[in-house]
């Protein structure tokens, strides 16, 4: 099912959430920086910017609300063929986010993850990302994953030649494969699969998110930019999630 909201007047306010049915894990593709940016007449850099302060009210808000991961795509295997001087930008956001929002963040009880390949990052982002995982790896309030240098097919090839190693080293069995270990070895170990994936700014694709995961996640799309997105676009995608059946293949 989409749910795409093509302005803010089209909203009816008047819903309630059901507090005992608050989706366990959000995944969201944050799109439309560029678009926000362009439409305010300003330089993509802008846009990420004020991204980064939509990060900030949406984990409150999630955190708030009960969520438990919250996992947000900031920067796939992709993205490297954007121009060099926007991807410096990007990289430059995530340090002076975790700079500024990790003494919060920690005392908030979020707990920080990364999926995806750290070590082709800048070393000034492992660096940062180093910290922030150490410092908050005991607190259970709520799971931060960010998505970075991540793309779902990466994953998996990942995962099948770790599992091609493992059955070369005779730690495990070729008949042992099945999907509980297959799960194991992909960046989310130990992580729910999403129940409820956001895509902002009108896109209706998953770009390569999560694409073992979300098997039977909830889409909700909206033409909202993510710049834009508030707190109530976070509500209203969740009273949705709440009205779905969600039946897993099976009868009801």
């Amino acid at each position: 099912m989409l749910n795409i909201f093509k302005s803010k007047k089209e909203y009816n306010e008047n819903f309630e959430l059901d507090m005992n049915n608050i989706p366990n894990h959000i995944a969201i593709i944050m799109d439309g920086n560029g678009r926000w940016a362009k439409e305010q007449n300003l330089p993509r850099s802008m846009g990420h910017k004020a991204g980064v302060e939509t990060i900030r009210r949406i984990l409150k808000e999630a955190t708030r609300l009960g969520v438990k991961n919250l996992t947000l795509y900031a920067f796939s295997t992709e993205n490297w063929g954007r121009p060099k001087d926007e991807v410096g930008t990007l990289m430059k956001l995530l340090v002076s986010y975790l700079k500024k929002e990790l003494k919060e963040c920690h005392e908030n009880g979020v707990k920080m993850n990364v999926l995806g390949d750290m070590t082709k990052l800048p070393k000034e982002c492992q660096q940062a990302l180093e910290s922030a995982l150490e410092t908050t790896k005991n607190n259970t309030k709520i799971n931060m994953n960010f998505a970075l240098n991540y793309g779902g097919r990466d994953e998996i090839v990942r995962a099948i030649k770790l599992i091609s190693s493992d059955i070369k080293s005779s730690k495990i069995k070729e008949e042992d494969i099945n999907e509980e270990l297959v799960e194991k070895y992909l960046y989310t170990k130990g992580i729910p699969d999403p129940d409820l994936i956001i895509r902002p700014s009108g896109e209706q694709r998953l770009s390569n998110f999560l694409l073992w995961q979300c098997a039977y996640s909830e889409f909700w799309y909206s033409n909202i930019n993510w710049p834009d997105f508030k707190e109530v676009d976070l509500r209203r995608a969740i009273a949705d999630y709440q009205n779905r059946d969600r039946r897993f293949g099976r009868v009801k």
